[in-house]
């Protein structure tokens, strides 16, 4: 399918593109266009300019504009990406990143907004609000020091 506009309702598709996209409580292969909403679907792969998935999941999604909300992504990659109570293991952004009650594995950005949000590891020049991180840089340099020792007594143990 390529199109200006695509509007797909309870269905299935391999491809789609189009400059449009609304989908709703279908599952999609590949999705690409210039703005795309998704409702309620399951998607392997989807770009565009603008996304805007509600309650779906997805494996990869780029774009220029990432909103999730209630939903689930593999990798999430933008400009600028806002998640809502959503999780995303790895979630990248070029310039700013914001996180609305929702969990996230690896966070990169310049800037990150957080809300009662969590995340393993959150990567920023910039961070505000309210957010969980298991690992920041002195708990790094910790985990570091005690591998990197670790891996040195083994290797004069080995020696002899």
């Amino acid at each position: 399918m390529n199109e200006e506009r695509v509007e797909l309702v309870k269905g299935e598709a391999d491809v789609v593109e189009a400059e449009f996209v609304n989908i709703k409580q279908s599952s999609i292969r590949s999705v690409e266009g210039g703005h795309v909403e998704l409702q309620q679907v399951g998607a392997l792969s989807i770009d565009g300019e603008r996304v805007e998935v509600t309650q779906g999941a997805a494996m990869l999604i780029r774009g220029n504009e990432v909103n999730l909300n209630q939903s689930i992504s593999g990798i999430a990659a933008a400009e600028n990406t806002v998640l809502n109570f959503s999780f995303s293991p790895v979630a990248l952004s070029k310039e700013k990143m914001e996180l609305n009650k929702s969990a996230a594995g690896i966070v990169a950005a310049k800037e990150i907004r957080t809300e009662n949000s969590a995340s393993l590891i959150m990567i920023a020049h910039n961070v505000e609000g309210n957010v969980t991180t298991l690992i920041d840089w002195r708990s790094a340099l910790a985990v570091g020091t005690v591998i990197g020792g670790i891996m040195g007594i083994l290797a004069l143990l080995r020696r002899k």
